[in-house]
């Protein structure tokens, strides 16, 4: 074949006097970049969940599938449910401690009812006391006082294989991407620090292992070690993803390890290894930034849960706060990596939702809710959500975020998982707007107007997650930005630019630059911006897009850039002012709005960082 090609061309050319050069002829023949945004949510849970179970969730993996993928289902509340558009991939993050607990107790499971706690817990269920057990299960487990254990290999066997097997099936290639996972669910005074672990491979190499658990180690170093073990055993792949740092009460991002010890070289480089993400966003409130820490920063104050630990069985205290917030520990790390020689917080940042209602659906308009017990009515906006010694948190303050965008070549496993480890990811607060952001020292301003951005920014820089390194002399980094609205949401507001950095003296400091914007407003002297502006019709839950632009992009060049100084830059997009979820509940539900709920909300999306490393 490839003979009679050639002597095609050759006759062609001999007949038409032309000499052509077919091979060369599509420029993106060979391309490996990564051209295409893929948008998912890594952390869902389902009936396989304990708690999502003892909280009503009657939706299994085939329903959390078939959503995610576009179909219809019916909720646990009995509502039918799709999303205005399927979603590119998912992850099932079931608990490890207790997989599949709740239905074997309640399908009457021999090895359960052998004892007479699992027989009480039976009865209680087909009472209807599923909230009771619920309780007692998570605690009986987290005290070590049940006769079973949460990483019993009898029980969670079988319900890992079913996971693994759900799956394969609905993993479709080029179109729709199960990657298999799990969260491990380490939680230490009620201070969480749980990752979701999400493996690059299909049944051949995840069957030959067990979820990890809390009954196994609450120590993410521990849980590194069970990662690499993994990789050795299989040569399969496997990365694990933080989130809720908010509720960790300043352990997430400590300087010491679990154990006391202070963080070293050895610490930091298995951290970068096995954690290179970050979930910034998600039903549990909103972790880039915080007022306290961020105070000349006018958005840091967004869906904020800092009342306390994740069971809010501790008040938050101020100097908690910097082990919290991704952009503090962006910070840390970069002055850490001066003094240990290596970053322990290199991380990109995504979104996901941990809807405990198998349904991934975060839309302002189209919010399920943390649980089946929140999913939509006129009472929701005033339940009482979650409740602890030292607050409670309202059914308002529920958090309607996020997804992962994902920067890949193709819809696979392989390449997402890929795109994943090198960090070219962003998270959003559940709007589907395009990002991109690029750094490099040699992009001109033309770069911003061409109609392959993405060219230019492989061409001459690095993507969001990479790293600038050896500054040439006199040339400060330029960054090219580019983002569009999604084709369903809101117009954009701006862009700005975060950056964190290491002065002469070792102290971090950080500064946030509105570099491209909508409309005619000019920057004060201060570089702060005049607001947008707002169309929302609160009774009538609704916007227009008469404010605002569909697409911004621009190159910004550091005007405070020195060469000898550490720093990282990260991207934040704002869309205009719309309704917030319970403002949408009011005028579909007639629910009543609380005194003091939010309505409106500028949703945002933050983009992994580009280092500078001197």
């Amino acid at each position: 074949m490839a003979k009679h090609n050639t002597l095609s061309k050759a006759l062609f050319a001999l007949l038409f006097g032309t000499q052509l050069v077919f091979a060369e002829y599509s420029p993106y023949v060979g391309e490996p970049v990564a051209k295409q945004v893929f948008w998912g949510d890594t952390h869902l849970h389902t009936s396989v969940s304990s708690d999502a179970a003892a909280r009503g969730n009657r939706l299994g993996l085939d329903a959390a599938y078939k959503f995610a993928r576009g179909d219809e289902v019916t909720s646990s509340s009995g509502l039918n449910a799709r999303l205005s558009r399927p979603l590119d991939f998912l992850v099932v993050a079931d608990h490890s401690d207790g997989m599949g607990f709740f239905g074997l107790l309640a399908s009457g499971h021999p090895d359960l009812m052998q004892e007479e706690e699992g027989r009480r817990w039976n009865e209680l269920l087909k009472q209807g006391k599923g909230a009771v057990v619920a309780r007692e299960v998570v605690g009986g487990f987290s005290q070590g006082t049940l006769p079973w254990k949460t990483n019993d290999p009898l029980l969670m066997a079988p319900v890992w294989n079913a996971n693994i097997e759900a799956a394969e099936r609905y993993n479709d290639p080029g179109n729709f991407t199960a990657l298999i996972g799990y969260e491990w669910t380490s939680l230490v005074k009620g201070n969480n620090l749980h990752r979701v672990v999400v493996f690059r491979d299909g049944a051949d190499k995840t069957s030959k292992v067990l979820p990890y658990t809390l009954g196994d180690s609450p120590d993410p170093e521990d849980l590194w070690h069970y990662l690499a073990a993994y990789e050795s055993s299989t040569g399969g792949r496997v990365l694990a993803i933080p989130h809720n740092a908010n509720l960790s009460n300043g352990m997430m991002f400590s300087d010491v390890t679990m154990s006391g010890e202070p963080l070293d070289d050895d610490y930091a480089r298995r951290r970068n290894q096995w954690e290179p993400l970050l979930e910034v966003s998600q039903i549990k409130g909103d972790g880039e930034s915080h007022p306290f820490l961020s105070p000349n920063d006018e958005f840091a104050n967004f869906e904020t849960w800092d009342s306390g630990n994740l069971d809010l069985s501790q008040a938050k205290t101020d100097s908690m706060l910097k082990g919290e917030y991704a952009r503090e520990a962006l910070k840390s790390g970069i002055k850490l990596n001066s003094t240990i020689g290596a970053n322990p917080f290199q991380f990109g940042m995504i979104a996901s939702t941990d809807s405990h209602t198998s349904l991934a659906a975060v839309e302002e308009n189209n919010f399920f809710g943390k649980h089946a017990g929140t999913e939509p009515s006129a009472k929701r906006a005033s339940y009482l959500h979650r409740s602890g010694d030292a607050a409670q948190i309202i059914g308002w303050e529920q958090v309607s975020s996020g997804y992962a965008a994902v920067w890949a070549e193709s819809n696979t496993r392989e390449a997402l998982w890929d795109a994943m480890k090198r960090r070219e990811v962003y998270g959003t607060t559940g709007s589907r707007m395009t990002v991109r952001l690029f750094g490099g020292w040699e992009f001109s301003v033309d770069d911003a107007n061409t109609p392959d951005l993405a060219a230019a920014g492989y061409a001459r820089g690095v993507p969001m997650g990479g790293t600038l390194e050896s500054a040439p002399s006199g040339t400060a980094p330029s960054f090219l930005i580019a983002a569009s609205r999604d084709p369903l949401g809101a117009n954009l507001d701006r862009i700005q630019i975060v950056k964190g950095w290491v002065n002469k003296q070792g102290k971090a400091q950080e500064k946030v630059f509105n570099v491209a914007w909508s409309g005619e407003r000019t920057l004060d002297d201060g570089g702060k911006l005049p607001a947008v502006g707002s169309t929302v019709d609160v009774p009538r839950a609704s916007w227009t897009n008469t404010i605002g632009s569909a697409e911004l992009a621009v190159v910004w060049s550091d005007p405070q850039f020195r060469a000898d100084e550490q720093a990282f830059y990260y991207a934040r997009v704002l869309e205009i002012p719309t309704p917030r979820w319970p403002a949408y509940d009011a005028a579909r539900l007639g629910a009543k709005i609380p005194e003091d709920a939010v309505v409106t909300l500028q949703e945002r999306a933050y983009t992994s960082p580009i280092w500078y490393q001197p």
